[in-house]
């Protein structure tokens, strides 16, 4: 080794002993602040922070480059063609080699003065320390409104019931850490929606130390809330890939649920045209294309809500949508026939033309109509 790659070598920073990563949308006000906030509570700790950004139209991630550029604590990853909080942190997670890894909301909320405690716990031989608004000195003050604060509530009651968890806030996305157990973890992880924290509990299967450090939840001062009813359908989702451990991708579960109702929708569409006087047929057809179109709206928003169309590309993607579906009818029925001239019992036959069809539509629909995802 040459003398000046010898100097560079004893002069370059030690990696950090904590990684603060920071999942972020839309929240170019807030970058500042928090680098600011973690400075302050992170006196004698070395750390970096890493906001990790879905190309956010705000200018965050040209705002935490920015400062970056004069703070080598600070880095950002960039996120194009893929959006999702616990994706985010798992990317995020895994770009560095510090000893802990914590997770903090980049809108503020969390108060990151909680992190050195929760560092101190990790230390002393916990597996896992998690920010709980629901221990004694823990508030939650800061879910503004009451709908937020059912949300949470019920999110709470629903996690511990079905995970066995006695985590007072399994649904707190303010945790941390050591870096080698979150990698021991990671393949396990479902990486989709919002709630890496219960993702985590899930996959360890109740082997780890957990401790919990109270932290009152303050009001958000700049952006705006990504907390809604979406949000406890994806944990929802969460529960039921736990439970069936993984056999069926999460998507799929949900494009088929969203089927579901869209079978719901067209009976009773169907039913009252027929009471209007309408003959069978032309029912029938209303009632497939009204069907047709609430799930395309429903797989919109909720399947594939991180790559959600819009604009021009909403009434493509609606088009290509009814065509598919159209294409997916039509190998149900044929299918459903051919097995019930096979003599095979009709309840059957008609349930396997279902199957193929619900395959066919979601596989064609993610390759075309959702093709980013």
């Amino acid at each position: 080794m040459s003398d000046l790659a010898s100097d560079q070598a004893a002069s370059a920073p030690a990696w950090p002993t904590l990684a603060v990563i920071v999942p972020c949308y839309n929240e170019a006000p807030n970058v500042a602040p928090m680098v600011a906030r973690l400075d302050q509570a992170l006196i004698g700790i070395d750390f970096e922070v890493i906001f990790v950004d879905d190309n956010s139209p705000d200018g965050t991630a040209a705002r935490a480059r920015a400062i970056g550029a004069q703070d080598h604590r600070v880095r950002c990853l960039k996120r194009v063609g893929r959006r999702g909080l616990s994706s985010a942190v798992i990317e995020g997670a895994l770009a560095t080699s510090a000893s802990f890894i914590a997770v903090i909301d980049g809108d503020l909320q969390h108060d990151e003065t909680a992190l050195p405690a929760m560092l101190a716990a990790l230390r002393g031989g916990a597996d896992l320390a998690v920010g709980s608004r629901h221990v004694e000195g823990g508030d939650a003050a800061g879910l503004a409104s009451p709908f937020r604060t059912w949300l949470s509530r019920t999110g709470t009651r629903l996690a511990q019931t079905l995970s066995r968890t006695t985590l007072s806030d399994p649904m707190s996305g303010f945790f941390m850490i050591p870096r080698a157990q979150f990698e021991r973890l990671a393949p396990a992880l479902n990486g989709q929606g919002f709630k890496i924290l219960l993702d985590l509990v899930l996959a360890a299967d109740g082997r780890l130390q957990i401790a919990e450090i109270p932290y009152k939840f303050r009001p958000r001062l700049a952006g705006e809330s990504k907390l809604d009813a979406l949000v406890l359908a994806q944990f929802a989702g969460l529960m039921i890939d736990k439970t069936l451990g993984g056999a069926l991708p999460l998507r799929f579960l949900a494009f088929a649920l969203v089927g579901g109702f869209g079978i719901i929708v067209n009976l009773a569409v169907m039913a009252a045209l027929r009471a209007a006087g309408l003959d069978f047929f032309t029912a029938q057809t209303i009632g497939t294309i009204a069907a047709m179109v609430v799930n395309f709206e429903l797989n919109n928003r909720l399947t594939y809500r991180i790559v959600r169309l819009k604009g021009p590309l909403y009434w493509r993607g609606l088009i290509l949508f009814l065509l598919v579906c159209g294409l997916g009818a039509i190998a149900n029925i044929g299918i459903a026939r051919t097995l019930y001239a096979e003599n095979t019992a009709g309840l059957l036959a008609g349930a396997a033309g279902a199957v193929i069809g619900v395959v066919w539509n979601y596989a064609v629909s993610a390759t075309l109509v959702w093709r980013r995802a």
